[in-house]
C-alpha cells in the first residue's frame, strides 16, 4: 500500500508516524471554504476532506492512497475553522468559554486518480471551563490559536481550559486515527505498519 497524507499538518504527520504508519506526504492546495447554504458541519467536514483528497489524487502515481481530513469546530451553533488573527482568535474563545463544543473531523480516502473509497467522519465533544479576559488575551499572544479548527490546541496550552472529553481525544488534535485504521484496514499487510 503506497499511502499518501493530503495535508501538511505537522499534527497529522505525527499522528499517523506514532501509530505506525508509512506515508509519503503531498500538501493539498485547496483553500479554505465555508459551508453551502443547508449544509450541516459533518457534511462540510467531509466534502472539504474529499476535495483534499481528490485534489492531491489527481497528480499521484495511479492506485495509490490518498488520505485527505478536514477538522471544524461547532460552537453554539457556528462552524470555527481557522482564526486568520488576533480578533478572530479571541472571539472563538470566547464562544467556548464555559460551553460544550464539538469537534468534526471528516475523512477521505481515495484511489488515485479519481475512486472514493471511504468517506466518513468523527465527533468528539470537548467542555471548557469558563475563561476570563486575561486568559483569553495570554492564549492569543502565545499565537497557538491561529492555525488550529476553533483556535486552540488540546495538546498545547489550551489543555488547561479542557475540563471534560467524551470520544477521540485524536480527533481533537487533527486525526481520528481509530477510524483512519478502520478505512484503511481492507488495504493493509503486515508490511504497512511497524510493529
Amino acid at each position: 500500500m503506497h499511502l499518501i497524507l493530503a495535508s501538511n499538518s505537522p499534527r497529522r504527520r505525527e499522528l499517523l508516524r506514532n501509530a505506525g504508519f508509512d506515508f509519503e506526504v503531498r500538501p493539498n492546495q485547496v483553500t479554505e471554504g465555508e459551508p453551502r447554504p443547508g449544509e450541516v458541519p459533518a457534511e462540510f467536514a467531509r466534502r472539504a476532506a474529499r476535495e483534499k483528497a481528490l485534489q492531491v489524487a489527481a497528480s499521484c502515481p495511479p492506485g495509490s492512497l490518498v488520505l485527505g481530513a478536514d477538522t471544524v469546530v461547532l460552537a453554539s451553533g457556528q462552524v470555527l475553522g481557522k482564526p486568520h488573527g488576533p480578533h478572530a482568535a479571541t472571539c472563538m474563545l470566547r464562544l467556548l468559554s464555559g460551553q460544550t463544543h464539538q469537534v468534526i473531523t471528516g475523512v477521505c480516502l481515495v484511489r488515485a486518480p479519481d475512486h472514493i473509497q471511504a468517506l466518513s467522519h468523527e465527533t468528539t465533544f470537548v467542555t471548557f471551563c469558563q475563561l476570563d479576559e486575561g486568559e483569553v488575551r495570554s492564549y492569543v499572544e502565545s499565537r497557538e490559536p491561529f492555525d488550529k479548527a476553533g483556535g486552540y490546541a488540546i495538546q498545547g496550552g489550551a489543555s488547561r481550559f479542557v475540563t471534560s472529553i467524551s470520544g477521540c481525544y485524536f480527533n481533537v488534535v487533527g486525526l481520528p486515527v481509530s477510524l483512519v485504521y478502520e478505512m484503511l484496514q481492507p488495504f493493509l499487510k503486515p508490511a504497512d505498519t511497524k510493529q
